[in-house]
Order: C-alpha cells, then structure tokens, then sequence
C-alpha cells in the first residue's frame, strides 16, 4: 500500500463510485487483516482537508450488500489516520412525505440484517467488549452535512431512523408496512454493520441519505425497481457530491467531543 494519510473519508453507496477529480494519490486494492477493500482509495484535498474516498460497492458495482468487506474497508481507512466519515447511501422511504430527491440525516439506525460479522472484537483478550451505541451517528458531522445542504438550497430532513436489511431483495410490503408502523423513516441495505464498525475504531461516522423509491408498502403496484432507484439516484449525484465536498469543510478540526471513546483493541496479524 502506497503510504498516505487523510483525516476524513467519504463512502460512496450506490450511483457514486468516484468524487475526487483532483485527486493525487490512489492506492492499489488495500490488503487488510479482513481481506481487501472494496476498492482502491483515492486521495485529494478538498479545502485544506486530506480526504480520502473509497466506493463501498466496487468501482464497477460489482459486490451486492451481503458481500460488501466492511471490516475491511473501516480498517483500511483507519489505518491511513481517517478519523471522520461522511457515508452517503441510496434508500427507500417508508412515509410517502418523504419522496424520491428528498435528501435525510438519520440520528438512528436499526439493524434487520442476518448474519453479518459487525464487530472486529473477536475474542475477550481484554475483557468483555461491548461499544456504545445508543447515538450512531456523529453529531458534528450531521450538523455538516445538514448546514451544507441548506447552503445548496437542498431543505434535507433532519433525523428519522433508518432500518437496515440484509437485501440484496427489497421488501415485502408486509415488511414495509411493518417497519413504518414502528415509526422508522428509511429502509437501506449497507449502513449497518459500517456505522458500528466505525463506532469501534474510533471512527466519527455520519449517514447521508438520499432517497430513490418509496418503499413497497408505501406504493400500490409493483413495488420497487431497482432501475428506478439507480435513475433517481443518478439524477441528483452532482447535486450530493458538491454537499459532501461542503460537508468536508464545514467538518470541526480535532477530536470530536461527542462520539464515545473505542474499548481497547487486540490488532491482527
């Protein structure tokens, strides 16, 4: 791995495989104690700021949800000193007030996948391990990203909770109608385990959320297409990669006075 280092890192979910133009440093595929990344990491500055973007899927899409290398792609951006992440993703809306182009920052996240190793804490070397997790999501890096959509003249939805399944199908409508009766806004395939492998590196983690398709209990019909989603999302990328870049500015500089403290880690080898 080329030597580099970046103090912020955005994710790039679905529609967004590539943000830094400018960028002046791309490692290779990052061979980790996990596996490898998803993708190579690109490198640039943004306003003063060494930011580095990986894309969550792979550079052609080619790595479904339930495939993503999360442990992976969180360690490799830690270990090039990433201290804050900024995550957008594609989801479905479960109250139809909220409709396709309608941008969100959950403050809560609800974890409905199956399966997924979530924790690089894989034996007790230093005791039992149990990370705090009651707020996911970074508060500083929400106001960021809140502020820098308004200053784009996008009115983003402040807060909601975003329930995240194991897909790669979408949801019965069954599911659907379930999940909004429990008052949950968003529906999304990747943002968990990202947000609480973050949480356990130290990792300042904010969601940002744009959404595609109302979910399948919110509309009669087919139900959702993911050639629709990828359209929608496809129509408002430029508009989301000038919020993220102002997100990144607009991000505090040092630690972050909100976000718990990781327990002690054991590194692999």
């Amino acid at each position: 791995m080329v030597e580099v280092k970046a103090d912020v890192a955005i994710i790039g979910g679905s529609g967004l495989y590539a943000l830094l133009e400018s960028a002046s440093t791309v490692t290779s595929v990052v061979d980790t104690p996990y596996g490898e990344t998803s993708s190579p990491i690109t490198v640039a500055d943004v306003g003063g700021v060494r930011v580095a973007f990986l894309a969550r899927h792979g550079l052609s899409h080619e790595l479904p949800p339930h495939r993503v290398p999360y442990r992976a792609n969180a360690w490799a951006l830690h270990s090039i000193g990433v201290r804050r992440v900024l995550a957008p993703c594609a989801v479905g809306s479960l109250h139809a007030e909220v409709g396709p182009g309608s941008l969100v920052v959950p403050d809560q996240l609800v974890d409905w996948t199956r399966g997924r190793l979530q924790s690089f804490h894989d034996s007790y070397e230093h005791g039992p391990v149990h990370a705090e997790f009651a707020d996911p999501y970074c508060a500083e890096g929400r106001r960021a990203a809140l502020d820098a959509a308004s200053s784009a003249g996008w009115d983003a939805v402040d807060g909601g909770a975003m329930v995240v399944v194991e897909g790669p199908r979408f949801s019965t409508r069954t599911e659907s109608r379930f999940f909004a009766a429990q008052g949950w806004l968003l529906v999304n395939m990747t943002g968990h385990p990202e947000a609480v492998l973050a949480r356990e590196l130290g990792i300042c983690y904010s969601s940002i959320a744009l959404v595609t398709d109302l979910d399948a209990g919110v509309i009669a019909g087919q139900g959702v297409s993911a050639d629709e989603a990828m359209a929608e999302f496809a129509r408002s990328t430029d508009r989301l990669r000038r919020v993220l870049l102002d997100a990144v500015v607009r991000l505090p500089a040092g630690e972050c006075p909100h976000c718990p403290v990781p327990p002690p880690m054991s590194v692999p080898t």
